[in-house]
């Protein structure tokens, strides 16, 4: 992927592949987009595109930092991973969202989930 040239590989197993199974799942969601109704696009659309982001932010800042700081910026990330999951539901419970476009969204996102929490548990072994 392109983005690799741009974004230096965290340390350790975890983070490259939840980075890039994020990466994959933001550009999906990207695509969804610009079918969410205008009328929650710029309110709950926004929200969604800001959590998503805030999930990569904090793996990849995990990803340099040392384990105390890791571990900190992680559940940084699995708060924000859960609060992204709670507002897509709410964007298929309104209808913003097609129940294909959320299952899809949904099972990638539960597989980062798993992920960071492996990643998680491995610090604290």
């Amino acid at each position: 992927d392109s983005w690799s040239i741009l974004v230096p590989p965290p340390a350790g197993q975890f983070g490259l592949s939840i980075i890039q199974k994020l990466v994959s799942t933001y550009k999906l969601w990207h695509d969804f987009v610009p079918d969410f109704p205008k009328d929650t696009r710029y309110t709950l659309g926004n929200k969604i595109d800001s959590d998503f982001l805030e999930v990569l932010e904090n793996i990849i800042k995990a990803g340099y930092a040392n384990k105390t700081e890791k571990e900190i910026f992680l559940k940084r990330a699995s708060v924000k991973l859960d609060l992204l999951k709670f507002f897509l539901q709410i964007s298929w419970q309104i209808k913003s969202l097609e129940d294909k476009k959320y299952i899809r969204l949904s099972e990638k996102l539960d597989e980062v989930g798993r992920m960071l929490g492996g990643w998680i548990r491995s610090l604290n072994p």
